[in-house]
């Protein structure tokens, strides 16, 4: 299921406001990426390669994991007109086929003279954190959505 819209202007952010997405990781969902990108490592597409690893298991991609942070900021926190500037990226833990990801974004930080925000990102498994890091975001103003409404005073 795809997550509801809810648009967040920079005026509607505040220091630790949140937002968790959960996603249970399918094999489609593995497949699909690696159709998507092209990166076709066994570790991610076959059982029996992946089972001599030391996962001992097939693993997501672990940018498809960090394409879920994309999810929340593109959805949600900040939501639709939002556009990323940046995003560093930890991988702690491999996520599995079958695991539920807890995908979670918290405002760290607001500044308003650039309408910027960075945001403190985090997927756990279980409570694991397996990806951790901060995305840099460009939020707009009510006025830049809606510049009509704003000259005549409803923004």
């Amino acid at each position: 299921m795809l997550p509801e819209l809810r648009v967040l202007y920079f005026e509607d952010l505040e220091v630790g406001l949140s937002e968790t997405l959960s996603k249970v990781i399918a094999s489609s969902d593995v497949v699909g990426f690696a159709e998507i990108t092209g990166d076709r490592n066994p570790i991610h597409l076959s059982e029996h390669f992946a089972a001599r690893t030391p996962f001992g298991t097939r693993i997501a991609h672990g940018l498809y994991t960090a394409g879920l942070i994309s999810a929340v900021l593109g959805t949600r926190l900040p939501g639709p007109g939002a556009v990323y500037i940046s995003q560093t990226l930890n991988f702690r833990a491999p996520v599995r086929i079958g695991d539920t990801v807890d995908v979670t974004v918290e405002v760290a930080e607001l500044v308003p003279e650039r309408r910027r925000a960075r945001l403190k990102c985090t997927c756990a498994v279980a409570g694991e954190i397996v990806l951790d890091g901060e995305a840099l975001v460009k939020v707009p103003t009510k006025a830049e959505a809606d510049p009509l409404a704003a000259r005549q005073g409803k923004a």
